[in-house]
């Protein structure tokens, strides 16, 4: 049975560790609103945008933009994969990260498997946790971006994309997914894969381009547009992406935090009770030797 000494000391470690467990609570839950903030301010503007292309994208004028950039190269065997992968930088956020990277081994796995044996699997980790997994792991890495969430930026987003971009337009990848994590409340994250690259699935486009949802008339003309638009387009998911992550981390940190911090105090409780019990038990063998040693003198 541990001493007195023992656990006083255990109760005073604990309630320092729930000091900072509680304040890094309220540090994640001042960063989670800005965060949300932040997605409010881009979703409308990411889904107006998309609405957009999409309607550049029926127009039949349009059949001489099929760029590999929209419509894509190849889909047989041979086809290289890229998968953008984004986790956090810093861990204390409960499943946050294993789950989105054990999500992300499961999509490899399914999906991507025959390209990774055949060395035709590509991953560009975004943060500091996929780096450090996949690089142990002994993945092909074209890039790297680790601890971009200290100061997220969108000059961050525009960097990446272009990266991105410039590996596809040179043919050494004919597919893109971006895997992240979607923010939906503070209690609730899910791990969700995307595709960026090319912007249509080439299954789905219609000869003829189809009728538009709306007749817009562009100026100066549609694949003048479409040429600066899909690079904006291309950006705006990657923002979402890492605004989504980041809104998710501040999320799932902030409930690990808060468990963490009602853990600590349940601890405390019960090496109290503990410490409670141990002193009564010391006090009730001073007493009875007290009074063994009273007899002993009496009887001598």
């Amino acid at each position: 049975m541990a001493t007195l000494r023992e656990i006083r000391r255990r109760i005073v470690g604990v309630k320092s560790t729930a000091k900072i467990t509680q304040a890094m609570k309220m540090v994640a839950a001042a960063k989670l609103r800005r965060a949300q903030d932040s997605i409010g301010a881009a979703r409308p503007y990411a889904r107006a945008l998309e609405g957009l292309l999409k309607n550049l994208l029926q127009s039949a004028s349009l059949e001489s933009a099929r760029s590999p950039l929209l419509v894509g190269r190849k889909q047989d065997e041979k086809q290289r994969v890229l998968l953008l992968v984004i986790t956090s930088d810093r861990g204390l956020a409960g499943a946050f990260n294993s789950g989105l990277l054990k999500f992300a081994e499961g999509r490899i796995r399914d999906y991507y498997q025959e390209h990774k044996d055949s060395d035709r699997l590509t991953i560009i980790p975004v943060g500091r946790r996929a780096t450090d997994y996949f690089t142990k792991r002994g993945y092909k890495l074209p890039g790297k971006y680790p601890g971009i969430f200290t100061k997220l930026q969108f000059d961050t987003a525009r960097e990446i994309t272009a990266f991105v971009t410039d590996l596809y337009n040179r043919g050494e990848v004919d597919h893109v997914d971006i895997i992240f994590n979607e923010f939906r409340s503070v209690v609730s994250q899910r791990p969700i894969a995307e595709r960026l690259m090319p912007v249509l699935d080439p299954s789905g486009f219609v000869e003829g381009g189809g009728e538009p949802e709306r007749d817009y008339i562009y100026e100066p003309d549609p694949i003048s547009i479409l040429d600066v638009l899909v690079p904006r387009h291309l950006e705006t998911m990657v923002w979402r992406a890492l605004l989504e992550s980041n809104a998710a981390e501040q999320g799932a940190r902030m409930t690990a935090m808060d468990s963490a911090t009602r853990n600590a105090r349940d601890l405390v409780n019960a090496l109290q009770l503990s410490f409670n019990k141990a002193r009564q038990a010391a006090i009730t063998k001073e007493i009875l030797e007290i009074v063994g040693g009273a007899e002993a003198l009496a009887k001598g």
